[in-house]
């Protein structure tokens, strides 16, 4: 499914807000829809950005709250999608699982001005950056990331940011795609380096079949 022209789906970081700056940011995108893309929906520090009572609270202001974080989080509970721990957000945009839920964000942008809610202040130190709206790029959105002081960055622009945080700008010797997917690929890296699968991979010499 492809969306229409524009910045068509949002994404914000709950970081350490307070709740009512929290609710002007989206009021000021005018979201609709919150799309919780988190894999736990839970904060210990910031407990008003726990999934049960954004699921309370934002309905009372005009905001719907849709739970994603089973399949578009970023921290996948299959141990096939981890490496020595990082995960493989490659390999996780592949997966059936994932692809279904981006069908189900697409649907909903029919029905809402739709924002990703993850947790880092940053789009680049996140999944919903480096992996969600990749995805969503590849289908014909054009996401933006609404930052701490309110203004909207388009992926494209983040992305540009995140060529220069690799290096790629001044690599003449390939062409844009490849130096972009590189990006992608280092800076995913380095995000969920300290990752962990949520469950203990089963050892190979004790698998079955």
């Amino acid at each position: 499914m492809t969306a229409p022209g524009g910045r068509d789906i949002l994404t914000i970081g709950h970081s350490n807000h307070s709740a009512d700056r929290f609710a002007a940011l989206l009021r000021d995108a005018g979201i609709t829809a919150i799309a919780d893309v988190r894999s736990v929906p839970f904060s210990r520090w910031c407990p008003w950005f726990s999934g049960r009572a954004l699921a309370r609270r934002l309905p009372r202001q005009g905001i719907a709250y849709l739970a994603f974080g089973d399949a578009l989080g970023g921290r996948p509970r299959d141990p096939k999608f981890y490496c020595d721990g990082v995960v493989d957000y490659e390999a996780v945009a592949a997966a059936p699982q994932f692809r279904a839920g981006l069908d189900r964000l697409a649907e909903e942008t029919q029905h809402h001005r739709l924002c990703l809610l993850c947790r880092e202040r940053e789009p680049l130190d996140c999944h919903r950056c480096l992996l969600v709206a990749r995805a969503l790029t590849d289908r014909g959105f054009k996401p933006g990331h609404i930052l701490a002081d309110g203004t909207v960055e388009p992926h494209a622009v983040t992305e540009q940011r995140l060529l220069a945080f690799a290096g790629a700008e001044q690599d003449l010797f390939r062409d844009h795609a490849a130096r972009l997917a590189d990006a992608y690929r280092r800076r995913a890296g380095a995000v969920t380096g300290r990752a962990k699968a949520r469950v203990t991979p089963v050892p190979k010499s004790r698998a079955k079949g």
